[in-house]
């Protein structure tokens, strides 16, 4: 097997000998990497039922010791890095350096959780009662159940596990069906670094690998506290209303539709450089990849020239080699909608530039595609999982902002302008309605310290930083009286 020594290397030489199973494709050259034993369906409470006791043992650890463990399991990322940001390349087909990066993510993640870990911190809050103390304090949750996408397939496991883990949670990572190797992978990587640690519930953390029923049994359970999943739209609106209906908690990342507005003002090629890393990084399979451009109409015919140059310039290939730029579509299925958005765009009055494909045959290969479009048709609202960026121009700035917020996703957003009054609108109550908006820099890429996540049809979710911690978390607001009398509050007389 081509790649077998990534996988015996991060200890899943078990997994390479599964004689049936779910089979695994490196999307690179479509050969099978290996086949994964699937869950049983059936096993589900049971499992469900192990990481519920696991929570109970797990609450009662002080948050500090807690955070030990993540920093453990910090130091094990750091120093198995490069193998397993191999095998995320291997297995969903980004550059190696973004393999690389997304590792780092959770190294990244996991020193936050650490600090984290020892501000657990509520409020206190003014009593109207005389002798008396309010305060809030934040508690663990329960059974956190982790769905995850392809397209990242193990940052965004980290991000929600390490905080679930110092907030006194046991987490169940469903990965997707295309990637579940990096899955079991850092499922080895976690059980290291609870060797280490000591005394740690063997169930703190269990990964599971199956299709939609899998993942229905944790959204159904009113065992699993939280349910936090990325992908699409459509899986949200799956997902959140059956949550809701048992009252569970649940964190959604779903699509995005981001886009630039570029300003008569901007330094180009600032601009260009964030515009191609944007569009075409991870062949644009990011939640957080720009896909819709809104240039001035007096820079339009300045820039797009240059964005031509630069799209053809860059390297269509093998992920693993260090020139590359761009990697394959994770399928066929993904290459199909991108060849039926390109026709679309064609017939609402698009003029496409590149997008042929490179090879279909031993992996899912295409040209970065630039499409201009005369105004913002319902093409151009829908989200392509593909390097396609649609190009549209504006007047004025009000003129910028309607098309940028006109549409159904909210995730991330940016301008390049070097006019204070047109970054400061952008970023204002009347500018970007997005959960992300920057200026002067791409929409991709954010940073481990502040909370990511969008409006509208991107679910409302948040990770990561910031305050994002509260979600795993609930609670519970107390009132203690140390007084010998019991006023009421509001001033209600109850006298027996």
């Amino acid at each position: 097997m081509k790649y077998q020594d990534v996988l015996i290397d991060l200890g899943l030489g078990e997994v390479i000998n599964e004689s049936s199973g779910l089979a695994v494709h490196t999307p690179i050259d479509g050969s099978e990497l290996a086949r994964v034993a699937m869950t049983e369906a059936d096993k589900m409470p049971a499992i469900i039922a192990q990481a519920h006791d696991a929570f109970v043992q797990w609450r009662s650890v002080p948050p500090p010791r807690r955070g030990e463990l993540i920093r453990l399991l910090g130091e094990e990322l750091r120093r198995d890095k490069e193998k397993l940001g191999r095998l995320v390349t291997l297995e969903c087909g980004k550059i190696l350096s973004e393999g690389l990066g997304e590792v780092q993510e959770m190294i990244d993640i996991c020193d936050l959780a650490v600090g984290q870990s020892r501000q657990l911190f509520g409020l206190t809050i003014a009593s109207e009662r005389p002798g008396h103390r309010m305060a809030e304090s934040w508690l663990p949750l329960g059974v956190c159940g982790v769905i995850t996408a392809f397209n990242f397939p193990v940052a965004v496991w980290a991000w929600n596990t390490a905080l679930a883990i110092v907030c006194g949670n046991s987490v169940i990572w469903k990965p997707s069906e295309k990637t579940p190797l990096t899955a079991l992978a850092c499922l080895q990587i976690f059980m290291r670094a609870i060797q280490r640690f000591g005394e740690a519930p063997d169930a703190l953390l269990q990964v599971v690998v199956g299709d939609a029923k899998i993942g229905e049994a944790l959204v159904e359970s009113p065992r699993v506290a939280l349910i936090s999943a990325t992908g699409s739209t459509r899986m949200g609106r799956a997902v959140g209303p059956r949550v809701a209906e048992r009252f569970g908690k649940c964190l959604l990342e779903l699509g995005g539709n981001n886009a630039m507005i570029v300003a008569p003002s901007a330094d180009l090629d600032l601009a260009l450089r964030a515009i191609t890393f944007s569009a075409i990084g991870t062949c644009g399979q990011r939640c957080t990849s720009l896909r819709r451009l809104i240039v001035h109409e007096s820079i339009y015919e300045d820039l797009l020239p240059r964005l031509k140059q630069a799209y053809s310039s860059v390297k269509i290939g093998d992920p693993l080699q260090p020139d590359t730029l761009v990697g394959p579509l994770i399928d066929h299925a993904s290459l199909a909608r991108m060849q039926q958005a390109i026709d679309t765009a064609k017939s609402q009055g698009g003029v496409v530039h590149g997008g042929q494909v490179v090879s279909d045959d031993a992996g899912c290969y295409v040209e970065p595609c630039l499409i201009e479009m005369p105004e913002q048709s319902d093409i151009v609202r829908q989200e392509t999982f593909a390097p396609i960026l649609y190009l549209m121009k504006y007047q004025d700035m009000d003129e910028a902002i309607d098309l940028h917020n006109d549409v159904p996703q909210g995730l991330s957003s940016c301008i390049f302008t070097n006019d204070v009054r047109e970054s400061e609108t952008f970023l204002s109550a009347c500018g970007s309605d997005c959960g992300i908006a920057n200026v002067n820099i791409g929409p991709s890429g954010a940073e481990i310290g502040g909370a990511f996540g969008g409006e509208k049809e991107t679910g409302g979710g948040r990770e990561s930083g910031s305050d994002a911690w509260k979600a795993y978390m609930r609670r519970q607001t107390s009132t203690v009286n140390y007084s010998k009398e019991l006023p009421l509050a509001q001033g209600v007389e109850f006298d027996l």
